[in-house]
C-alpha cells in the first residue's frame, strides 16, 4: 500500500480517505499522526468528539505489525473492534468474561500478524499468557486511552494502568501514544512519567468549546425549571443527568406525563433495552434521555442541543466530559446544572458512603468470596455471574455500600466487573481438516449440523464466529434442545468450543482469594483517593458558587488554559451584560471610550471624565464588560483599544 504514494503525509491521508471517508484531518490530528509515525511518545489531549481513535488508528494502519491498544470500557472496545471490522480492518478485543480458547485465538492471531488491532484492558497486561502472547507480536503502537487513569492525580485513578510501563520493557522500540480528554498540568506530566516517555512530547487543543454555553441556575423547583428549558427544544436532542438509577425512571416517566417525550438508561439495564434506546434517541425517535453518567461514553451524536445536570457531579472533570456532549456539530449549544440549596450538603456526604470503612469492605469482601463458594487461594483468572442486587440481598447489605466497596477493590486489582452484555453465542472449530472427514463418518448423528457450519461459517476453523441456535435449529430441521445438546457434546468430544449465549453480568478474579486477615487496601487507592476526591468536590463547589466569573473560564482556569475573554453568554456574563444598564446607555457609553480611546489611550479617571453624561457606576460597568470581551484592555494604570 505505501509503495502508491510519495509521501508519508500522502499515505496517511490517503488511508484516512480510504477506511474512513474523511477528505482531511481535524485540526491537530496529523501533528499527531506525523509524530506517531516518527516513532515519538505522544500525548494527545482532544476534547470529547475531537476524534481521538483516528489519531492512533490511522498511524497504526500506515505502520508494519500490530497496534495494542488499551482502554477500560469494555462497551468502547466492542464498539471500536466492531467499527473496524465493518471498515474492512482486522481488529479483535479481549475482555473480562471471555472463554480461554477465545483469548488463545485472538493472541494466535496478532502473534501470527493476522490482526492489526488488540484491545486489552489494562488488568490483563501482567497475565503470563498476554506476557507470553507479547513476546510473539511485533507491535508496531501501544496506544493508551483514558491515560488520565494512570494517574494518581487523576479523577478516575486505576492501579493496573501502573503496570503499562512495565510491558514496554518487551517492545522497547514501540511507541507509547497516551490520550484522552480532560487532564489538568499536573496530571499532564504525571501520564508522561507513569508511561516511561523518552521525552516529554504533548498535543493539546484548547479546552474551550465556543459553540457551548455552561449555565449554573440555583433552582428549589428543578422539575419546572427542567421542563421549561427542554420545552423550548424545538430542534436537536437533550440529555438529563442524575446520579441514581432510580432516578432516572423517575425523571422520564414525569417528562412523559407532562408531554416531553422521554426515555431513560443506565448499566443496570439489560443490554437489549439499552440498545434499543439509545437507537431510539440517535435516531431523534425520542427527544430527552434521562442516564447516568453511564450514559454517552462513545457516541457521536452531533445534534445534542441542551444538557441538563439535575445533581451535582463528583468532579469538574466529569461534568466537562458529560456537558461536552452536547453541540458535538459546533452549532450552538446549552449546558444547564441545576443546584438547590441541599445538593453540596448531598455532595459533601456522598465521599463518606462512596468510602465506606477498611472493615466494612473486609466484611462485603469475604461474603462476597463465599457466596461465589471461593475457597481461600483459589479463583485466580475465574470468571463468575455475579448479580450486585441479589449478593446485597442475601447478606442484607446496603446496595450502595455493597458498590462503592467492589468499586475500590476493583481498583487495588483483585478482580474486574462487567455490566450485563447481550453476548451471543460463538463457536470455533477445532479440528483440523484432515480429522473432519473421519470424525464425520464416525459420528453421523452429528452430520448434518457440522456441514451446515462448514458451509455457512467459511471463517470457522480458524476463528470464533456468532451463530443464533434458533436459526441451527430452523436451517437444520434439528429442535433448538438438540442443537444445543449436539454442540455441547462436540465441545466436550474436543472437537470445537462452543461458548453459549450469556447476558448476565460478571465478574473475574485476577488474584487468588485472600485471606481476610491480610486484606488491605493501599493508601493510594483509599485514603489518598478519599483526600483527593475531596479536593474534586471542592472545585465543584467553588464552581457552582462563583458567580463572579465566566462559567467557561472557570473551567478553562480548572485545566490550566488562562483565556480571559468571557463567553459573553453563561448566566454569569448574562447577569454582567445587564448590569442595569439599557442597551441605548451602553451604546452611547461604550461608543463614546472607543472615540476617546482612538484619539490615545488613557487612564480610567479621564474617560469617566470624558463621559460625564451617564452615572459613573454605570460606565464603570461598562468599561469592565468591554475589558472582559476583549474590546479594550488595561495597560498598567492605563486603557487602551485591543487591536485583534
Amino acid at each position: 500500500m505505501q509503495g502508491s504514494y510519495k509521501s508519508m503525509s500522502e499515505l496517511t491521508r490517503g488511508i484516512l480517505k480510504q477506511f474512513w471517508g474523511y477528505p482531511s484531518f481535524r485540526p491537530l490530528q496529523e501533528d499527531i499522526v506525523d509524530s506517531v509515525i516518527e516513532g515519538k511518545d505522544t500525548l494527545a489531549l482532544l476534547p470529547t468528539g475531537g476524534g481521538k481513535s483516528i489519531c492512533f488508528q490511522v498511524p497504526a494502519m500506515a505502520m508494519d505489525g500490530v497496534c495494542i491498544v488499551i482502554t477500560p470500557l469494555i462497551s468502547l472496545m466492542k464498539d471500536q473492534v466492531m467499527h473496524l471490522k465493518k471498515i474492512g480492518i482486522a481488529a479483535a478485543a479481549i475482555f473480562s468474561g471471555m472463554h480461554h480458547n477465545e483469548i488463545e485465538v485472538a493472541y494466535n492471531q496478532a502473534a501470527f500478524g493476522m490482526l492489526k488491532f488488540l484491545y486489552v484492558s489494562p488488568e490483563r497486561l501482567m497475565t503470563d499468557a498476554f506476557i507470553e502472547a507479547l513476546r510473539k507480536m511485533k507491535v508496531c503502537l501501544l496506544a493508551v486511552d483514558e491515560s488520565h487513569c494512570i494517574s494518581q492525580w487523576g479523577y478516575d485513578f486505576r492501579p493496573p494502568y501502573l503496570k503499562i510501563a512495565e510491558i514496554r520493557q518487551y517492545i522497547p522500540h514501540t511507541p507509547v501514544m497516551a490520550l484522552t480528554a480532560t487532564a489538568t498540568p499536573k496530571v499532564v506530566d504525571d501520564i508522561q512519567y507513569r508511561l516511561g516517555f523518552k521525552e516529554k512530547n504533548v498535543f493539546q487543543t484548547s479546552y474551550e468549546r465556543k459553540n457551548v454555553t455552561y449555565n449554573v441556575i440555583h433552582e428549589a423547583d428543578k422539575y419546572g425549571l427542567m421542563y421549561r428549558l427542554l420545552n423550548k427544544l424545538d430542534k436537536g436532542s437533550g440529555i438529563v443527568y442524575v446520579r441514581s438509577r432510580k432516578r432516572t425512571k423517575i425523571i422520564a416517566e414525569w417528562l412523559q406525563s407532562v408531554g416531553i417525550s422521554a426515555s431513560f438508561y443506565h448499566a443496570g439495564l439489560d443490554t437489549k433495552t439499552r440498545d434499543y434506546r439509545q437507537q431510539l434517541w440517535m435516531d431523534g425517535k425520542i427527544k430527552v434521555i434521562v442516564a447516568t453518567n453511564a450514559f454517552g461514553m462513545g457516541i457521536d451524536k452531533p445534534d445534542v442541543r441542551l444538557v441538563i445536570h439535575l445533581d451535582l457531579p463528583d468532579s469538574l472533570e466529569a461534568y466537562f466530559q458529560e456537558a461536552g456532549r452536547a453541540g458535538r456539530d459546533l452549532k450552538p449549544s446549552e449546558a444547564f446544572l441545576l443546584v438547590s440549596d441541599t445538593d453540596i450538603n448531598k455532595l459533601k456526604d456522598n465521599i463518606n458512603s462512596s468510602y465506606p470503612e477498611l472493615s466494612k469492605i473486609k466484611i462485603i469482601y469475604e461474603a462476597l468470596c463465599n457466596y461465589l463458594q471461593i475457597p481461600i487461594g483459589a479463583g485466580e483468572n475465574q470468571t463468575y455471574d455475579f448479580d450486585i442486587n441479589a449478593f446485597a440481598q442475601y447478606y442484607n447489605f446496603s446496595l450502595l455500600e455493597v458498590f462503592n466497596a467492589i468499586k475500590l477493590i476493583e481498583r487495588e486489582g483483585l478482580f474486574m466487573t462487567s455490566e450485563a452484555m447481550n453476548t451471543p453465542s460463538k463457536i470455533h472449530i477445532k479440528a483440523g481438516r484432515e480429522d473432519l472427514y473421519r470424525f464425520q463418518i464416525e459420528y453421523k448423528e452429528y452430520d448434518t449440523l457440522i456441514k451446515f457450519l462448514l458451509r455457512n461459517y467459511p471463517g470457522i476453523l480458524s476463528d470464533f464466529v456468532n451463530i443464533r441456535e434458533e436459526q441451527l435449529s430452523q436451517k437444520t430441521n434439528i429442535s433448538i434442545d438438540k442443537v444445543e445438546r449436539q454442540l455441547k457434546n462436540l465441545d466436550s468430544m474436543n472437537f470445537l468450543t462452543y461458548i453459549p449465549r450469556n447476558d448476565k453480568p460478571q465478574i473475574q478474579f485476577l488474584t487468588e482469594r485472600i485471606d481476610v486477615r491480610y486484606f488491605t487496601l493501599s493508601d493510594e487507592i483509599f485514603r489518598n483517593r478519599k483526600e483527593d476526591a475531596a479536593r474534586r468536590i471542592d472545585a465543584v463547589i467553588d464552581f457552582v458558587n462563583n458567580n463572579e466569573d465566566c462559567r467557561s473560564v472557570q473551567l478553562l482556569r480548572y485545566f490550566g488554559e488562562n483565556i480571559r475573554k468571557t463567553c459573553g453568554r453563561c448566566d454569569v456574563c448574562s447577569s454582567k451584560n445587564k448590569m442595569n444598564v439599557s442597551d441605548n446607555e451602553y451604546r452611547d457609553i461604550s461608543e463614546t471610550i472607543v472615540c476617546e480611546l482612538r484619539e490615545s489611550d488613557n487612564n480610567v479617571y479621564e474617560i469617566l471624565k470624558k463621559v460625564n453624561n451617564h452615572h459613573e457606576e454605570k460606565v464603570l460597568e461598562t468599561i469592565k464588560w468591554m475589558i472582559d470581551n476583549d474590546i479594550i484592555e488595561r495597560d498598567g494604570e492605563r486603557i487602551k483599544l485591543r487591536h485583534n
